[in-house]
């Protein structure tokens, strides 16, 4: 499967048909809004060595199959667009983690009607949204609506397009990371079709403070070098406006997969969109004012594709033999092209519509690879860690949005692989890992997690290197895979 054949699945409509799988002050006001993190009960194999760290001992092999929890890329533009839709749409295998529990919340204090099922063990399970047939207005017209989004960036960029179609004024803000993270770009788009809408000048970052009454539509022309989420943000919201929109891309576009994924829920809910170009290209997008969304009725969320990366990847190393349930070869999401790296570094990949399997022959060596992951940038962090196991070098290219994610995951990637023994050039928008020599990694190496919880994922694969690892800040996966520890554990042997 190649790098781009999810997005040409997608925009052939493959996307109906979802996998299923299991299922005061500021300081004041952020602990009021915060989702409470869960932090997983670990077995004694795998140990907490103090308060908030935890310490994995030495896997010789993974092996077993992983059902995935439901895609955060997914759910959250799932969740808005059954909001801005015309009827009741019930939403199955919802991911539950911190990013979706503040854009539930967000709708919530929008409110958005939401019956929300909770599963035997307290976990979100289905969920109904009312559709507002059209834009989100402010249930105070008078009063500021202040939204508390966390480091959310599929709950802050969608929803900062979305408000300014309807009417109201709001304040969307995250903890200080968010505050670092660019939104200028978007926040440019909306000010071309009329939006009254700002963001920090000194930074481009948040806060967003928007007061709308509504858009009539227009043009606007944006970067896609920085983040693929502004133009999905922009996209989503069009319909929402009483007019033509049309937005061009005037630079390059990065994450294309991303787009695409964006445009194809779009079109399960309903609304075509038109494109112009080509999407590694300079694209343009059109959407009528005649396009509407209606609710599909219900909807199923496709297992997350970037989680599935650790257990194949750990598959990869190990040499055992890992299934990962609920994203294949009928996947949606441009992150399942990550098993093609694996496969050109050495493994053996195995395609099902609804699963990939993932092994390797014992007496192949994994070898470095040289990819450009401006598609799969969240999967890439992945490869850094395989890329310690192989010979020869490892390139990772094209990946400068990890500069602007929920840490500087390029500044992170290069100190916590140094620690593990191997050397890494760092360049502006690519590095160079080589690995440690004979792949002997350093023992007992303490890895920092910057509250981002692919660094504390991708990380815990260290651990096949037949070394201990200790994870600062395990909890952290509670963003997008809070049991992401206990499912790792369940297929490890040492």
């Amino acid at each position: 499967m190649q790098l781009f054949a999810a997005a040409t699945l997608l925009l052939s409509s493959s996307v109906d048909a979802f996998v299923p799988t299991f299922g005061g002050s500021k300081k004041a006001f952020s602990e009021k809004m915060a989702p409470s993190r869960s932090y997983v009960t670990f077995s004694a194999t795998a140990t907490t060595t103090e308060e908030n760290t935890l310490l994995l001992k030495p896997i010789k092999s993974l092996d077993g199959t992983i059902t995935l929890p439901g895609s955060k890329s997914l759910s959250n533009r799932i969740l808005l667009l059954s909001a801005l839709s015309d009827g009741n749409t019930v939403v199955d295998n919802l991911l539950d983690s911190d990013d979706i529990q503040y854009m539930l919340k967000a709708l919530k204090q929008l409110e958005v009607p939401l019956d929300i099922k909770t599963n035997e063990d307290g976990s979100v399970g289905k969920v109904t949204v009312t559709g507002q047939a059209g834009p989100i207005d402010s249930p105070t017209p008078e009063d500021v609506q202040n939204l508390f989004l966390g480091n959310a960036g599929t709950a802050m960029r969608p929803l900062a397009a979305a408000l300014c179609m309807g009417k109201g004024k709001f304040v969307l803000d995250g903890v200080p990371r968010m505050r670092e993270r660019p939104i200028a770009d978007l926040i440019d788009g909306l000010k071309q079709l009329g939006a009254d809408v700002e963001c920090v000048k000194e930074t481009g970052c948040p806060p967003v403070t928007i007061n709308a009454d509504g858009l009539g539509g227009g043009e606007a022309s944006i970067s896609g070098k920085m983040s693929s989420q502004f133009l999905s943000a922009m996209l989503m919201a069009a319909p929402a406006a009483t007019g033509d929109v049309k937005i061009s891309i005037k630079d390059e576009l990065i994450s294309a997969p991303y787009v695409a994924l964006t445009i194809g829920l779009m079109k399960r809910f309903g609304v075509n969109v038109q494109i112009e170009g080509d999407m590694k290209g300079t694209p343009s997008f059109f959407i009528p004012s005649t396009e509407k969304y209606t609710s599909p009725e219900s909807i199923l969320v496709e297992g997350d594709a970037s989680s599935a990366s650790y257990f194949i990847a750990g598959a990869a190393i190990t040499g055992g033999t890992v299934t990962v349930r609920g994203c294949g070869s009928e996947s949606v999401q441009g992150d399942v092209a990550f098993a093609d790296v694996m496969e050109q570094m050495g493994a053996t990949v195995t395609w099902a519509p609804e699963s990939i399997t993932v092994t390797r022959d014992p007496d192949v060596k994994l070898k470095g690879v040289d990819v450009d992951c401006g598609e799969i940038p969240d999967a890439a962090m992945t490869l850094a860690v395989a890329a310690l196991f192989a010979e020869g070098p490892t390139t990772i290219r094209n990946v400068y949005s990890w500069r602007l994610k929920e840490t500087e995951r390029m500044k992170a990637i290069v100190a916590e692989c140094t620690k593990l023994g191997a050397t890494v050039e760092e360049y502006r928008d690519y590095c160079v890992i080589h690995p440690p020599e004979g792949n002997k990694l350093n023992d007992g190496v303490l890895i920092e997690t910057y509250d981002d919880h692919r660094m504390a994922m991708a990380f815990s694969l260290a651990a096949c290197g037949g070394v201990d690892v200790i994870i600062n800040d395990p909890g952290c996966t509670a963003k997008t895979f809070p049991t992401y520890f206990t499912m790792f554990e369940g297929i490890a042997s040492r």
